[in-house]
C-alpha cells in the first residue's frame, strides 16, 4: 500500500477509489475554476517567519470555537453527498471528528439524515442550514437539529442561486447514480465502492426525502431541490433563523467587508470567510486573500472563521496568523474518507495536526492563541 504522508496522497487514492462523478463533485469548482485554484495558490504565496533558539516545549493547539473547547482550531466543513464518497460517510466523518476532538458539520444536503447521524454518534455535531422557499421545512430542519442535540448552526448565505459547475453537468451527476452507460462504466471500474454501497440503505438526501412536502421519490426530489433555494434571502431571514435556533450561530459565505459589518447586526456568534470552495462565484477573490481586511474591519467584535483551499496544517497556521479563530476543512477530509472511510478522515486530521504543531514550533510559538501576523515573513522587515 502506498505511504500516506500528506493530503495530496489521500487525494490520489480517493481519485482511484470513487466513481468519477462523485470525486469530481467534491474536487471541482464553478465555471473556469479560477477562484477554486486561487484558494490554494494564494496560500502558497504566504511565507512564514522562521525563529530559532526559542523554547518549543509544552506546545498546545487547544482553543475554543463559539464557546466550545476543541483540541485544535479545525472544523470539518459541511460537504453535500458525503455519503456517496463512502457508505454512511457522514457517520464515519462525525465519529472521526469526535475522536480527534474537533467539530463535525453535517450538511443539509447530506446522505445520512440528522437523526441517523445523531443515533450513531455520542458527541454533538454542528448542522449547516440552507434557507429555502419552504419556510416550514426550514423551520423543521432547525427544530430537528435542536432535537438531535446539535451544538452550533452554520447558516450558509452564498447559495441562493446555484453556481454552474461544468463537471457535474458533464458527468450527469445524480444521487443515487442513474443506470446510464456512463454511470455503469464508472461504477464498474470502482468495484470496491459498489460492494460497500450495497451494505447501506442511505443513498439519497436523508434530510429531505420523507420530510419535505411532496418529496417522496427521487424524481420529485430533483425538481424540488432545483426550485427550493431561495433567491430572496435577506438579513431579516437571519434574525428569524437565530431566534428559532437559539444557540450558537455561524454565518458562512462572508467575502466582503460591508457584508461582514452587516453580519454584526444579526447577533451571530461567528462569521466564516468563504467563497463556497470556489463553487459559486467564479472570479471572486480567494478566502485567504480577503481574510485580513475582514479581520481588520470586524475582528475585534465577532469570532472569525474561514474555509477554502486548506490542504495542510501550514495552511491552517497561515489563516490563524491572519486572524482566523477557526479553520474549516472540506476536501482535505473528504479525500481521506473517499480513500479509506473513517480511518482516512482520522489520518487526514492527524496529518493536519502534526503539520500545524511542527510549523508552529518552527515559527517560535507554543500556543495557537499566540499566532499573529508577526509570524509571517515580509520582505524588508526591520525589527
Amino acid at each position: 500500500m502506498a505511504v500516506v504522508c500528506e493530503i495530496r496522497d489521500l487525494e490520489r487514492l480517493a481519485r482511484r477509489r470513487v466513481p468519477k462523478m462523485f470525486f469530481d463533485y467534491a474536487n471541482s469548482g464553478a465555471w473556469t475554476e479560477s477562484t477554486y485554484r486561487a484558494n490554494s495558490e494564494d496560500f502558497a504565496r504566504i511565507k512564514l517567519r522562521q525563529r530559532v533558539a526559542v523554547d518549543m516545549s509544552d506546545r498546545s493547539l487547544e482553543t475554543t470555537l463559539v464557546g466550545q473547547r476543541v483540541s485544535m482550531p479545525v472544523v470539518l466543513a459541511p460537504v453535500g453527498l458525503t455519503g456517496m464518497q463512502y457508505p454512511d460517510g457522514e457517520i464515519a466523518a462525525a465519529r472521526a471528528a469526535a475522536a480527534a476532538g474537533v467539530p463535525y458539520t453535517l450538511s443539509t444536503m447530506s446522505i445520512c439524515s440528522i437523526e441517523t447521524v445523531a443515533a450513531a454518534t455520542t458527541t454533538p455535531f454542528w448542522f449547516q442550514l440552507y434557507v429555502m422557499r419552504d419556510r416550514d421545512f426550514v423551520g423543521s430542519l432547525i427544530d430537528r437539529a435542536k432535537a438531535a442535540g446539535c451544538s452550533a448552526l452554520v447558516l450558509t448565505l452564498d447559495l441562493q442561486i446555484l453556481g454552474q459547475r461544468h463537471n457535474d453537468i458533464r458527468n450527469g451527476l445524480s444521487t443515487p447514480p442513474k443506470f446510464t452507460p456512463k454511470h455503469l462504466w464508472q461504477m464498474a471500474t470502482r468495484p470496491g465502492w459498489c460492494l460497500r454501497m450495497l451494505r447501506t440503505r442511505n443513498r439519497t438526501f436523508g434530510n429531505i426525502v420523507g420530510h419535505a412536502k411532496g418529496v417522496d421519490d427521487l424524481s420529485s426530489l430533483s425538481s424540488w431541490t432545483s426550485q427550493q433555494f431561495d433567491p430572496r434571502l435577506s438579513w431579516k431571514d437571519i434574525e428569524w433563523v437565530k431566534q428559532r435556533w437559539g444557540g450558537p450561530l455561524i454565518l458562512k459565505g462572508i467575502l466582503d467587508v460591508e457584508d461582514a459589518r452587516r453580519a454584526l447586526d444579526t447577533g451571530a456568534d461567528a462569521i466564516s470567510v468563504s467563497n463556497h470552495g470556489g463553487r459559486q462565484l467564479d472570479g471572486a477573490p480567494s478566502s485567504i486573500s480577503v481574510l485580513p481586511e475582514i479581520v481588520d474591519a470586524v475582528g475585534d467584535r465577532i469570532e472569525i472563521h474561514m474555509d477554502g483551499g486548506v490542504r495542510s496544517g501550514q495552511d491552517v497556521l497561515k489563516a490563524l496568523c491572519l486572524g482566523a479563530k477557526g479553520v474549516h476543512i472540506g476536501r482535505a477530509y473528504i479525500y481521506g474518507l473517499a480513500a479509506m472511510g473513517g480511518p482516512g478522515v482520522s489520518l487526514a486530521l492527524d496529518i493536519i495536526r502534526k503539520e500545524l504543531d511542527i510549523t508552529m514550533a518552527l515559527c517560535g510559538e507554543r500556543r495557537v492563541a499566540d499566532l499573529s501576523r508577526t509570524n509571517l515573513y515580509h520582505e524588508g522587515r526591520q525589527d
